[in-house]
């Protein structure tokens, strides 16, 4: 185990930018997602971090270690990879104790590393079989096996679980968070998938065009997001936003409806509300336009219209809901989110 820290990492590509002056600070042992969309510079920066990219300005630093000029064996990480990257002429034990084989680890050890690391990843009885033979949650499972066998300092993984099914997906990410948990050893993940980042992380890093918006626990991201950027990044479904002005009696939409707000906020351009803040009140709620309602058993996902604005609720009542009907909805005005003509809260 070791701490991680990245000191005004950047990287250029001749006159493109991909990373600019990052900075973060991994604690021993936790387990750190960076999560973003395509582009924005996640996997550059853990290639970097596993000397796969080579760093144009600052340090990165693994176990009070400044590793810039070391070559990857010499990091003491190991780093699990989007596509497997399993030998397909080996046995599921040769790949998992390949990297201690050409180590010139002892035989003796390597299969009893070999042995435990299975042991604790379910594959004891699918040591003697080959890549081709397996499916995509056990190739996924030897190439962690892989990765626990040398014992490292750092877990890297990069987009791990993107090539398997949702339902698979959802196991294996309470496998990899259990298995962190278990071995604590410091993890830096990445993913384009903001409910891996929610469920898995102990802190998330969320980054855009190169450079890192914020960073906290997942529940501090979620609750609050520094800009709109982030506010319709962390959750699922997104906050929904509303255009108008704040004003003493209210935020006013660019259509006129006159939407709730905290008594002390008179500021902002912006509205964010959260789906499941968006309550029903066939009292005193605004009327809007059901465009479609999803039904998916625990809860009700409805897409609704208000003026020139879709609008997504989230409810666990059942909803009886055509698309046309008209239903009322108040925002639940101890949870909303205002934002500026830059983007940024200001509440």
């Amino acid at each position: 185990m070791a701490k991680v820290e990245i000191r005004n990492v950047g990287k250029h590509y001749d006159a493109y930018e991909a990373l600019e002056a990052i900075s973060i600070d991994v604690v021993d042992g936790q387990f750190v997602i960076l999560v973003g969309p395509s582009g924005c510079g996640k996997s550059t920066l853990l290639r970097m971090i596993a000397g796969l990219e080579e760093i144009t300005s600052g340090t990165i630093s693994i176990g009070g270690r400044v590793v810039n000029d070391l070559q990857p064996k010499e990091r003491d990480i190991a780093m699990v990879f989007q596509n497997y990257a399993l030998y397909p002429h080996m046995t599921v034990a040769e790949n998992m104790g390949f990297s201690l084989k050409i180590n010139g680890v002892a035989k003796a050890k390597i299969a009893e590393n070999v042995d435990q690391a299975a042991s604790i990843l379910g594959l004891g009885d699918l040591l003697d079989r080959y890549p081709g033979q397996l499916s995509g949650g056990q190739r996924q499972r030897v190439a962690m096996g892989r990765a626990i066998v040398r014992d490292p300092q750092v877990f890297l993984f990069d987009e791990p679980l993107s090539n398997l099914d949702a339902k698979l997906r959802v196991q294996m990410r309470a496998e990899i968070k259990e298995l962190q948990h278990r071995l604590g050893t410091t993890t830096i993940y990445v993913t384009h998938d903001q409910i891996e980042a929610m469920t898995m992380a102990d802190q998330i890093v969320v980054m855009r065009e190169g450079m890192i918006e914020q960073a906290g626990t997942p529940l501090e991201l979620y609750d609050s997001p520094v800009n709109t950027f982030v506010a319709g990044f962390i959750g699922s479904p997104a906050m929904n936003f509303i255009s108008g002005t704040a004003t003493p009696e209210g935020f006013r939409t660019v259509n006129g409806h006159l939407l709730p707000l905290p008594s002390d906020q008179e500021t902002g351009i912006t509205y964010g509300v959260r789906p499941e803040n968006l309550m029903l009140d066939d009292e005193n709620g605004i009327p809007v336009e059901v465009v479609v309602a999803e039904p998916t058993g625990s809860e009700t996902q409805v897409v609704m219209r208000l003026g020139d604005h879709q609008l997504v609720g989230l409810y666990r009542e059942r909803v009886q809901a055509d698309t046309g009907d008209c239903i009322r909805i108040l925002p639940d005005k101890s949870a909303i989110t205002l934002f500026d003509e830059h983007g940024q809260r200001t509440n």
